[in-house]
């Protein structure tokens, strides 16, 4: 399923996640209250059909599901792994396998790198420096974890 990341309904719904309450993002768009509310209720099932979506393709047995925050955790069945699938607002909808690798030598360390310490700072959470992202993902999603 496809996010429109750049309508008023997802930019409300980051906007929430973020902590804005409702009332201060409906000031910021000149709406109501309620129109706000009703666009972040429709946002929240299309992001919680697209994560269930994501898991069904990827064969992941969910475990928890929190459609505000855009994270989804489960169970790969074939790979036999934790898994995680989360919106962002700058990579989209994203899976991660929890899994033990050789990520010095591989060759996405760096997007690796980036797309965790993003997802940290969209979800806000704080993060001990760390080269390695093994570690950085199991402390991120360890916090997430949380969340969900």
């Amino acid at each position: 399923m496809f996010l429109p990341i750049d309508e008023k309904q997802f930019k409300f719904w980051k906007l929430r996640r973020d902590g804005l309450p409702n009332i201060n993002i409906a000031r910021s768009f000149n709406i109501s209250r309620q129109a706000v509310s009703r666009a972040l209720i429709s946002m929240d099932k299309r992001i919680e059909d697209t994560l269930l979506e994501m898991a069904q393709a990827n064969q992941i047995e969910v475990e928890s599901i929190n459609s505000e925050r855009g994270i989804l955790f489960g169970h790969s069945i074939p790979l036999d792994a934790s898994a995680i699938i989360f919106v962002s607002a700058k990579h989209g909808v994203q899976v991660w396998y929890e899994h033990e690798g050789d990520c010095g030598a591989c060759s996405r360390y760096t997007q690796c790198i980036e797309l965790l310490w993003d997802l940290a700072d969209e979800m806000k959470i704080k993060l001990e420096k760390t080269d390695d992202p093994t570690k950085l993902a199991d402390e991120l999603f360890g916090k997430l974890r949380g969340l969900a």
